[in-house]
């Protein structure tokens, strides 16, 4: 597999997985919303107004957390897997003697064949100490040293 084939696959896992959050939070706020609907049918006193309180606190998370979201999109589509580069940036594969990251989304582990592949964040800790190095520099992560063996 090239080195643009892997970056796409994982590029997509990337994709699928803000797909999904993406889907889940939207049915959370129409099942927030449809509670609402049902709280204003019900009876009036202090658990009903107790109820509808905690469901607007409830939309409100689900708000920004889509609002999150919505802000990850326009980093995925910056990320160019054609792209090759020296040193490590943003959609760079960035391999090390422990460790293969995509610097992309943090969205954990990734298994594509039988290679494990971390994805991280630009702007996470992880992704922070990779940016701008390349091939033979190293970082410290949690005490340990990591040597950066080859970038694509």
């Amino acid at each position: 597999m090239t080195a643009v084939e892997l970056k796409t696959e994982l590029l997509q896992h990337c994709q699928k997985q803000v797909d999904n959050r993406y889907s889940k939070i939207k049915q959370t706020i129409t099942g927030i919303e449809e509670s609402l609907l049902e709280e204003s049918k019900s009876s009036s006193g202090d658990k009903h107004e107790t109820g509808r309180a905690m469901l607007q606190i409830d939309r409100e998370n689900a708000g920004k957390q889509l609002q999150e979201i919505e802000k990850i999109v326009p980093l995925l589509k910056k990320i160019d897997v054609k792209a090759t580069s020296d040193y490590a940036r943003l959609g760079s594969l960035v391999y090390t003697d422990r460790f293969t990251y995509f610097i992309s989304l943090s969205i954990g582990t990734v298994s594509i064949g039988k290679t494990d592949y971390l994805c991280v964040a630009l702007n996470s800790p992880v992704g922070l100490l990779i940016s701008g190095k390349k091939k033979g520099d190293e970082f410290n992560l949690n005490g340990n040293v990591y040597k950066i063996t080859s970038v694509k």
